[in-house]
């Protein structure tokens, strides 16, 4: 079987520039789809952190004017990754993050920005470099949306496309006074083209004209061709729902396991999982919570917003306490939450330990430490925490939402005399339902034996990316093979 060439357009790539899960995608993807007979090169824009870590950079391409200013694509590796970097200084080179300044306001020309990256990503596509014409064009998210656009509108042979969505609630709008700049044709501005509620939709424009439509998880793809998830473009979804499909994500285990976690106070793995006690003691000193193995202890890392469900677990917060358990979070995100949050931990001093910002040793530590790893999102296309806390021995509290919906079975009489039962699911996402979740966690905390079961379970899933990168894989060639003549 030949291997296939595929491009991969991402505006975040793990571990060179992260703001979330699609960067643990984007980064994650590529090697493992090797294994699967695919080599795929990744094409990102060219911010400071990037250009730092690249590896024999050499110019493929020069653009005397790409949006207002020069520009080169340059081939590169870093680390495992084999890269397409587009270098442009006057688009890409901020000192704050990929797509906002240091006080979180978005960068005013960000359309600009990132139609640039889907423009090259159709040049690439079409044969600029003959080097790395790809059999097949990989977009994810608003950010590489608007490439099968411009392949449909160059009205040139281009390879198949696939639209990766990661969460459907960033959708990329910007005003249709852009539609000539971004390069796009008059006529594209109609319903049937990049037209969303009278401006450009770069989202919109990636679900018109990609070949398929993935997302990150089967119940999120039902999910987004509903009124109350579909943000709007549940119409266009359910048009095209025959090409629409889930994949869930997988986890790098090497960076993601207790056995080799350099981060943790105590490794361990499923064999000596007693070892995990001493990973609860130092999660508690380091927060300040009180020396109580016995306590029922709730890790979060999380961003602190309303779609991740935040709000209702500070609403929970007296009773829980009461109820004897302990919370440990980690997260920033909205500022009455921070504030909330922060108020608890002083409040409940000994019992709420609140860290606000992120820290990447913690994070493990809450993974390693925590009894129970809470999630109780509105939405959720994936979700890797939950994934992370499998592998950890931490048992996920989840709400029956999208991935979470997909990836953890929640421990019901029938998963328990099964032997099979690897967290607990809770609906609806209210307070309510979120107390009586964590209420029969703390029953089943009390029995030792089912609550190591519950662990050993969570340990052995395999939550790796070899299906998904198998999965990936037969669509690419399910999409070449149709287009062969």
């Amino acid at each position: 079987m030949s291997r296939i060439k595929a491009l991969s357009v991402a505006s975040e790539v793990a571990p060179l520039i992260k703001t979330g899960g699609l960067a643990d995608v984007a980064g994650a993807l590529p090697p493992a789809l090797a294994a699967e007979g695919v080599n795929m090169r990744t094409l990102l824009p060219g911010y400071p952190k990037v250009m730092s870590a690249l590896h024999g950079a050499k110019n493929v391409h020069t653009f005397d004017a790409l949006s207002g200013g020069p520009a080169r694509l340059l081939a590169a590796t870093a680390g495992a990754l084999d890269l397409l970097v587009l270098d442009a200084p006057h688009l890409y080179a901020r000192e704050g993050g990929p797509y906002a300044n240091a006080d979180g306001v978005d960068y005013p020309d960000n359309a600009q920005r990132f139609a640039a990256l889907a423009q090259v990503a159709a040049q690439i596509a079409q044969g600029l470099s003959p080097e790395h014409q790809p059999d097949i064009l990989h977009a994810h998210d608003w950010q590489a949306a608007l490439a099968p656009a411009y392949l449909h509108y160059s009205r040139r042979p281009h390879p198949p496309t696939v639209l990766t969505i990661h969460n459907l609630a960033f959708q990329g709008r910007y005003d249709k006074a852009l539609l000539a700049e971004l390069g796009l044709p008059p006529e594209s501005f109609a319903i049937d083209g990049v037209e969303y509620h009278d401006g450009v939709g770069f989202l919109k424009a990636g679900l018109q004209f990609a070949d398929r439509i993935t997302t990150v998880s089967p119940s999120y793809a039902a999910e987004i061709m509903t009124s109350e998830f579909g943000m709007g473009l549940e119409g266009l979804l359910r048009a095209r729902a025959q090409n629409v499909s889930g994949v869930l994500n997988g986890v790098d285990e090497a960076e993601w396991s207790p056995a080799g976690d350099a981060r943790i106070a105590r490794r361990y793995d499923p064999k000596r999982p007693q070892l995990r006690a001493e990973n609860k003691a130092a999660l508690q000193a380091r927060l300040g919570l009180r020396a109580d193995p016995e306590a029922l202890l709730i890790g979060v890392v999380s961003r602190l917003s309303w779609q991740k469900g935040l709000d209702l677990l500070l609403e929970a917060l007296p009773q829980l306490v009461e109820d004897g358990a302990q919370l440990a979070l980690l997260g920033a995100g909205d500022r009455p939450l921070e504030a909330g949050f922060a108020q608890a931990a002083q409040h409940y001093a000994g019992r709420v330990g609140v860290r606000i910002g992120y820290d990447e040793d913690l994070a493990h530590l809450v993974q390693a430490g925590a009894d129970v790893f809470l999630i109780p999102s509105r939405f959720e296309p994936c979700g890797l925490t939950q994934l992370y806390a499998l592998r950890y021995g931490a048992v996920p509290v989840v709400a029956r939402v999208g991935g979470l919906r997909d990836t953890i079975i929640d421990a019901n009489e029938m998963a328990l005399a099964a032997g099979v039962a690897t967290g607990l699911q809770f609906s609806p996402v209210t307070t309510e339902a979120l107390l009586g979740a964590l209420r029969r966690a703390q029953a089943l905390f009390s029995d030792k034996a089912q609550w190591r079961r519950l662990q050993l379970n969570g340990m052995k899933t395999d939550v790796s990316w070899r299906r998904p990168a198998q999965r990936y894989a037969a669509l690419y060639r399910e999409l070449i093979a149709a287009r062969a003549p």
